[in-house]
Parts: C-alpha cells; sequence; structure tokens
C-alpha cells in the first residue's frame, strides 16, 4: 500500500502540474520553451515551486534522488539563462540555452513518474517502487523522448540558422 499523500504533498503535486502545463504547450506552440514567452515564464515560476515544495518532502525523512534531481533542474535552467551572455560559447549558445530548458522539463517528469505509478491507481498502484519493472520501462521510453527530442531541437536550431544566413 502507497504511503498516504500530505496537504503539502497535495499542494506539491497539484503545482508541479503547473510547469509540465506549460512546458507542454511551449513544445506545442513554439517547438520549445521560451523564457521570453508568458508560457516560459509560468514555466519556470512553476518549476521553482515544484522544486521548492519538494524539498520539505521526504519518504525517507532525509535528502533523496528527487531532492537532487530537483536541484539539477535548477541548475539546467540557470545555466540555460545565462548561457546567452557567455560569448565564449560563440554558435553553441542557442543549443545550449535549449538543452537546458528541455533538459529541466525531462527531469521535472522522472520523479514525477515514479510517483504516479507507484500511488495510482489508489486501491492497487500500477509498481511497487522505483525498481519496478514498469517504473524503469516507463523512464526508459522518457529517456528516449527526450533525446529524440533534443535531437529534434537541434536540427530545427541549425535549420533556422541556415536559412537565415546571407546568400
Amino acid at each position: 500500500m502507497p504511503h498516504p499523500i500530505s496537504a503539502l504533498g497535495a499542494f506539491h503535486t497539484i503545482a508541479s502540474l503547473v510547469p509540465l502545463g506549460a512546458g507542454l504547450y511551449g513544445f506545442i506552440r513554439y517547438r520549445k520553451i521560451d523564457s521570453g514567452t508568458q508560457s516560459g515564464k509560468v514555466y519556470l515560476a512553476g518549476l521553482a515551486v515544484s522544486v521548492f515544495t519538494s524539498f520539505a518532502l521526504s519518504s525517507n525523512g532525509g535528502f533523496n534522488a528527487g531532492h537532487a534531481l530537483g536541484i539539477l533542474a535548477l541548475l539546467a535552467i540557470s545555466g540555460a539563462l545565462s548561457v546567452s551572455r557567455i560569448s565564449v560559447l560563440g554558435r553553441a549558445r542557442p543549443y545550449l540555452s535549449q538543452f537546458g530548458f528541455t533538459f529541466s522539463f525531462f527531469l521535472l517528469l522522472v520523479p514525477g513518474i515514479n510517483e504516479t505509478l507507484t500511488r495510482l491507481p489508489v486501491a492497487h498502484p500500477l509498481a511497487d517502487g522505483p525498481e519496478s519493472d514498469i517504473v524503469r520501462g516507463t523512464l526508459a521510453a522518457w529517456l528516449g523522448i527526450f533525446v529524440l527530442g533534443s535531437a529534434l531541437q537541434f536540427w530545427r536550431i541549425r535549420s533556422q540558422r541556415r536559412s537565415a544566413r546571407p546568400v
């Protein structure tokens, strides 16, 4: 039987749906998460709330992998936002920036996938824990989607740059 969800856990879950929705909207509408758009700003704020509320949650009473992933997501966003000001990176800047945003979105869902599969349906969850085959398989599929999505974003950035060159 899964651990019951606390009030803070419920708030964290609802708050985590905000960057999920904003990120999906950005990917569908703009093919990326863009901090210059309204959805990008909502994504950034929602991600921060999601990560910071996760620090108060722990099923084992201490620092866990979910906390580490949250810190890594914040670092990815920090890098994505600051890479445009690092001139030594040259033409790699748009690629690195978009990779940071996409990587943070990937990281946002890793603990979410585990928690969802180990808690739902409430009466008989699909997985017993993070080591379950269904959790591992779903995470492997999510990793594949991330790699493919990142490759498509890189290809799109490269295509836009080539079409913008003077002839």
